[in-house]
């Protein structure tokens, strides 16, 4: 993309971004230094852009957004806008974005709303392919991948190296846990379990995602006892709670054994398997701008 260098009399950059002249710039954004913005990309008036962000042409950054450094936004992507939850009631609610992000054409992220705690938050080394959508409130951790046309509904909780394929969507409330792959095309409706594969219809675990642990170099005793795990729970003819009971004997000193079946034991504190919905409810939020404390609805959907 063609940057031109335009001052924008930043009070504590030592020199000015490179901006595309025909970009607009809202006063009081916060760009560092070598911060690129391309033709006709919008940044609004509370952003804060860290070290080596990279904003393509019409791009659009918006909202009480902060981001790190060597993030990248691809054309068309809107990022920090307005909730599209009925309940939003115009507080100055934010999105978090760590270092190292990529936001692909048309992707999607807005910030959280005063009943769900005020914030989105997205970690570090995520890629969101074009057309993600990540709603209110979310939590995405790190080295993430969305693919194209993935829908994070208000809410949910995505953990570390996870990845969901194209097309799918989460409802409300879901947590994916680390490591663990979605299929494409599906409509995840409670928690999915870390290090597991989820698809198939209808929509279950359908084993150890050994492909991608294999890839990230988990010993070989770890992923036969994760497979282990999976068949006591999942392929047997016993309630879970006794396969869960089993495992904890079997492997008393196995993080990842003991990670896994501490998940599927909060998920089932939770209605219809999810457990962030057990804790919905009143969460404690100020507006800097508001004496106004109002809490949350029952009906948080």
């Amino acid at each position: 993309m063609i940057i031109a260098r335009r001052n924008l009399n930043m009070p504590h950059a030592q020199s000015p971004p490179l901006i595309h002249p025909t970009a607009i710039i809202e006063p009081g954004a916060q760009l560092a230094p070598d911060v690129a913005v391309g033709a006709y990309a919008y940044i609004g008036p509370r952003v804060k852009l860290g070290p080596g962000c990279v904003v393509f042409h019409h791009a659009c950054i918006e909202g009480d957004t902060t981001a790190g450094s060597n993030n990248q936004f691809f054309p068309f992507c809107t990022i920090g806008g307005i909730p599209q939850d009925l309940k939003y009631r115009g507080g100055h609610c934010t999105l978090d974005i760590g270092d190292s992000n990529t936001f692909r054409e048309y992707a999607s992220v807005h910030v959280g709303t005063e009943d769900g705690g005020g914030a989105t938050k997205i970690g570090a080394g995520n890629l969101l392919m074009a057309h993600a959508h990540i709603a209110h409130d979310c939590i995405l951790a790190d080295r993430c991948i969305l693919a194209n046309n993935v829908m994070i509904a208000g809410h949910c909780q995505i953990d570390d190296w996870a990845v969901i394929s194209g097309g799918s969507g989460l409802t409300h409330f879901v947590s994916v846990g680390q490591h663990a792959f979605v299929g494409g095309v599906l409509a995840i409706l409670r928690d999915v379990p870390p290090f597991t594969m989820f698809g198939g219809a209808p929509t279950a675990v359908r084993g150890i995602n050994r492909v991608g642990l294999k890839r990230r170099k988990f010993p070989p005793e770890t992923l036969d006892a994760l497979k282990t795990a999976y068949r006591i729970l999942y392929c047997q003819n016993m309630p879970v709670t006794a396969g869960i009971r089993q495992l904890r004997e079997m492997f008393p000193s196995n993080a990842q054994v003991g990670h896994m079946l501490d998940f599927i034991e909060r998920s089932a504190q939770g209605k219809s398997g999810r457990y962030l919905e057990s804790q919905r409810g009143k969460t404690p939020w100020t507006d800097p701008n508001s004496t106004d404390e109002k809490g949350a609805d029952d009906d948080d959907i």
